[in-house]
């Protein structure tokens, strides 16, 4: 049976590297999801925070427009900030 986690139980890989290149543009939680709502993207500040959390998955769609704003490769999301 496929369990669709991480092997430590969180539900999505990009969260710690999503707060990181926030925190490195000094953005708040709102203000990123303000920015990416002008993306096209429909997140609210709770939805970053549990995205960050590593609490709510993140689809490939939400995915391509972080990348595209972060003006990172989506792998770049990928690597856990943690990880070499």
């Amino acid at each position: 049976m496929f369990i669709n986690r991480s092997s430590d139980g969180t539900n999505n890989l990009c969260g710690r590297r999503i707060a990181s290149l926030r925190k490195e543009k000094g953005l708040s939680q709102r203000a990123l999801a303000d920015a990416l709502q002008l993306e096209g993207l429909d997140l609210d500040k709770n939805a970053i925070q549990r995205i960050e959390a590593r609490k709510r998955f993140v689809t490939d769609i939400e995915l391509a427009v972080f990348a595209r704003y972060f003006d990172v490769p989506i792998d770049t999301l990928l690597h856990d900030v943690s990880t070499p």
